[in-house]
């Protein structure tokens, strides 16, 4: 009886193996290294653009919910460059605790920087399956890379001041995937509307430029605060016939070069500008919509913004599709002098 007791246990234990072997395949084959859960290090793209998308929806959601229950206490929470009071309010908060759990419980090792700080714990009920969504799966290949390159950014409320004034249309929230400080994954979604944009560099997209810009006399799109400054540059630049929206949120700036329905996207631009400093968790999601569409966006001086880590661009900047970008930088010559001297 010792030999057959001898086979079983043996039988089991290869039993054992095969299984062990066959779930690490699996992990690897759907999540690459991430789904080892140790020694982690490469992940899929195909993953951070999902989890990019789920996370910017979840952050608006709670956006909504805190706007729908009238229960925003905001407060400043410093001053602008410019002097101007910086506004924070409850809807930031959640947003920033929801959409960082949730990067925070996926992929704990991955540079993760956020507008907002608080000393909230991760909230683990936050998760996601690893489900990558039939569009992404379709039309964009595996793409591994090293989690020690990639920093995500999250603007978990762009545009609090219009959000406080009730100016709702203007409000998003954005993530952002960058690697090696290049903008590749771009998400915004905007909240009260419940559409999302996304794109991978050298991937797919859900969003398109439009057919046509005007290069000759663009409409420029611009931020509320430096609307005036910019206009009459403008029109010293493009002629007295050119336009100048201001707007609030830089997603919603981005968003306005592109193809998207009017209750959507009430202005339409083809040209984007801001003169002063900015953070870079406004501008790196639409960066990479714009990268993977043939956009750009540079500086005022045509230099390629690095989201490695510093979060401040201090050189204004340039976005435009579906024109010739820097012939059009060679037009602005002056566009810097604009910018307050800090």
């Amino acid at each position: 009886m010792a030999p057959m007791g001898v086979s079983v246990s043996r039988g089991r234990v290869l039993l054992c193996i095969l299984l062990t072997t066959g779930m690490i395949y699996y992990l690897y084959s759907r999540f690459g290294s991430s789904g080892l859960r140790s020694g982690e290090t490469k992940v899929d793209l195909r993953q951070l653009l999902s989890l990019a998308i789920r996370a910017a929806e979840e952050g608006g959601k709670a956006v909504r919910e805190v706007k729908e229950s009238d229960s925003l206490h905001q407060r400043s929470k410093g001053k602008t460059k410019e002097g101007a009071d910086e506004m924070v309010t409850s809807g930031d908060l959640l947003s920033h605790r929801r959409m960082t759990s949730l990067f925070s419980n996926t992929f704990p090792g991955i540079k993760l920087i956020s507008e907002e700080h608080d000393n909230a714990e991760v909230d683990k009920s936050l998760t996601w399956n690893y489900e990558i969504p039939t569009l992404i799966q379709e039309s964009i290949d595996a793409r591994m890379v090293p989690t020690k390159a990639i920093t995500i950014w999250i603007d978990p409320l762009d545009a609090t001041q219009e959000y406080t004034e009730d100016l709702k249309h203007f409000v998003t929230t954005m993530v952002c995937i960058a690697v090696r400080g290049k903008p590749i994954i771009g998400v915004i979604h905007k909240p009260f509307s419940k559409y999302t944009a996304w794109a991978m560099v050298d991937g797919a997209s859900n969003i398109h430029p439009r057919k046509t810009y005007n290069e000759k006399t663009p409409t420029v799109i611009v931020s509320r605060s430096h609307a005036g400054a910019v206009l009459s540059y403008s029109k010293g630049a493009f002629g007295s016939n050119t336009t100048v929206i201001p707007a609030g949120g830089a997603g919603y700036k981005v968003l306005s070069l592109l193809d998207t329905r009017e209750d959507i996207q009430p202005d339409s631009a083809d040209l984007y500008i801001h003169v002063t400093f900015i953070k870079k968790w406004d501008i790196c999601a639409g960066n990479a919509i714009l990268k993977a569409l043939g956009g750009q966006m540079t500086t005022i001086d045509g230099n390629n913004i690095d989201y490695s880590d510093s979060p401040s661009n201090t050189g204004g900047l340039v976005a435009t599709v579906g024109i010739d970008h820097h012939a059009l930088l060679k037009r602005l010559p002056d566009l810097k002098n604009l910018a307050p001297k800090m």
